[in-house]
């Protein structure tokens, strides 16, 4: 599989420590291979061609995270092609809250969660509906 042409951009990080980095926008959000498979089944069972991912401002604490199927992306969207093909939609609007991002997705026993591990939340409110950047 090839990846899409034009579907990142370079955005520049300004770290004091390092300098300059460059990293490519579709980097932004690290998908498992367990939670592209998740997604991948949900889109079969929807018949959306695609997972889109923002947050929305709400709850207590500033934003929460939405993860929509779509069928087609957004103007602007940062379009990622995950291994096993499932397309990713990521809201330009927040590169720099999602930065660094990994979706994960779990089975405990009979639990099965989609896990986000965000390292730029400062804070959380108490039932983790939301949170601040």
């Amino acid at each position: 599989m090839t990846e899409p042409s034009n579907t990142s951009t370079a955005v520049p990080v300004t770290s004091p420590a390092a300098g300059v980095q460059s990293f490519s926008s579709a980097d932004v959000l690290t998908v498992t291979e367990t939670a592209a498979e998740h997604f991948a089944r949900v889109l079969a069972k929807s018949g959306k061609k695609a997972i889109r991912v923002t947050l929305k401002e709400a709850g207590c604490t500033g934003f929460k995270y939405v993860i929509d199927e779509v069928d087609e992306q957004e103007s602007g969207d940062i379009k990622k092609s995950l291994p096993n093909g499932t397309a990713l939609y990521i809201d330009p609007k927040h590169i720099g809250a999602l930065q660094g991002t990994v979706i994960d997705f779990t089975i405990q026993g009979v639990n099965k969660n989609l896990v986000i591990n965000n390292p730029n939340v400062k804070d959380a409110c108490g039932c983790g509906e939301s949170f601040s950047v």
